[in-house]
C-alpha cells in the first residue's frame, strides 16, 4: 500500500536529506511514499553523483582553522567555483574538517574523512554536499601545529590564506606579527639549514649557467663569488629568517628575533589552490558541443 505523495511529505524528505524538491518527489514516487526508503535511495544516488563529479577540477575553496590550548589546525577544502565558497554549507564542511583534525590529529586526509561528527563521517557529509550543490569538493590537505615553549598564533587572510606560527620563545604580539609576515611574504623554509640540498643544488646550477653568460672573460674566482652571492640572495628570499620583516624592511626577521630574544619553532602557510592547475574552459565551445554543434 502506497502513501500519497503530498507537498508536506516532499518537504519532510527535503529537510531530512537536503536534496532538491524534484529529486525528493521522484524518490518518494519510486518508493511508494516510504520516507526511509526514499532517504536511502537519495543517499545512494547522491554518492553516485559525487563519484561522477569527482574528476572535475576543484581549485577554488577555503582555508578553515580550529584552535585549542595546545595546537591549531588548518584545513584546505576545495570546490569548483568561488560562488560556492561563500555558501554556509560549504563553510560548515570546512569548519567541521578543522574541528575534527584538531580533536583527533589524524595522520592522513583519508583518516580525517573517516572521522565522525554528529553521527555522520566527514566523507558522508562531503558526498551529500556534492550531490546537493552539484560541484566537486575535496578536503585537500591539513596541518596541525603544536604549541611550543612560546605563544602560538594564527592569521587568516580572508578565507584563502591561513598561517600558524609557533614560537619557541617570544610574546603573543610578535607571534601574530610573524603570522601576518608569513602570509604576505610566502617563505618556504624557516632558515637556510632547512632548505633541502637538492633545492640548493638545482638553484646553484641555474645561477652558474646564467652567470657564465654574463661574466664571460672574468677570472674564475670572481665568477665563483658572483654565484655565491646570487645563491645567498635566493636563500634569503625563500627563508623566513632571511626575509626583510614586512613591518620594518630595514631589518631581517632573524635580526628582529634576536632583538627580542625570540625564536620560531615552526610555521605553516596554506593558500587555496596552491599547486592546482586550473582547467581553462572555452564556454562557447562547451555550449556548442552540448548542442551537438562544432
Amino acid at each position: 500500500m502506497s502513501t500519497p505523495i503530498t507537498a508536506a511529505l516532499v518537504k519532510e524528505l527535503r529537510d531530512r536529506t537536503g536534496a532538491g524538491m524534484s529529486d525528493c518527489k521522484k524518490a518518494l514516487e519510486a518508493t511508494a511514499g516510504d520516507v526511509d526508503s526514499a532517504a536511502e535511495k537519495l543517499r545512494i544516488e547522491g554518492m553516485a553523483k559525487a563519484d561522477k563529479k569527482g574528476a572535475r577540477t576543484a581549485a577554488e575553496g577555503t582555508v578553515a582553522a580550529a584552535a585549542g590550548a595546545d595546537a591549531i589546525a588548518l584545513v584546505e577544502v576545495n570546490c569548483e567555483t568561488d560562488f560556492v565558497t561563500k555558501g554556509a554549507d560549504f563553510q560548515d564542511l570546512a569548519a567541521a574538517a578543522a574541528r575534527l583534525a584538531l580533536a583527533h590529529r589524524p595522520a592522513t586526509v583519508e583518516a580525517l574523512l573517516a572521522l565522525s561528527e554528529g553521527g555522520q563521517t566527514l566523507e558522508e557529509k562531503r558526498r551529500a554536499l556534492v550531490a546537493k550543490i552539484g560541484e566537486n569538493m575535496t578536503v585537500r590537505r591539513f596541518e596541525i601545529v603544536a604549541k611550543a615553549a612560546g605563544p602560538i598564533a594564527q592569521y587568516l587572510h580572508g578565507n584563502r590564506i591561513g598561517v600558524v606560527v609557533a614560537l619557541a620563545a617570544g610574546d603573543a604580539e610578535l607571534a601574530k606579527d610573524l603570522a601576518m609576515h608569513v602570509a604576505a611574504s610566502q617563505p618556504r623554509y624557516l632558515d637556510v639549514a632547512a632548505v633541502p640540498a637538492d633545492v640548493v643544488a638545482a638553484e646553484r646550477k641555474i645561477i652558474e649557467a646564467q652567470t657564465a653568460e654574463q661574466a664571460q672573460g672574468k677570472p674564475a674566482e670572481i665568477v665563483a663569488k658572483m654565484v655565491d652571492g646570487k645563491l645567498r640572495k635566493f636563500l634569503a628570499e625563500i627563508t623566513l629568517l632571511g626575509q626583510p620583516f614586512v613591518k620594518d624592511p630595514e631589518q631581517t626577521v632573524e635580526k628582529l628575533l634576536k632583538s627580542k630574544n625570540a625564536a620560531v619553532a615552526r610555521f605553516v602557510r596554506i593558500a587555496v589552490g596552491e599547486g592546482i592547475e586550473k582547467k581553462q574552459t572555452d564556454f562557447a565551445a562547451e555550449v556548442l558541443s552540448q548542442a551537438g554543434m562544432r
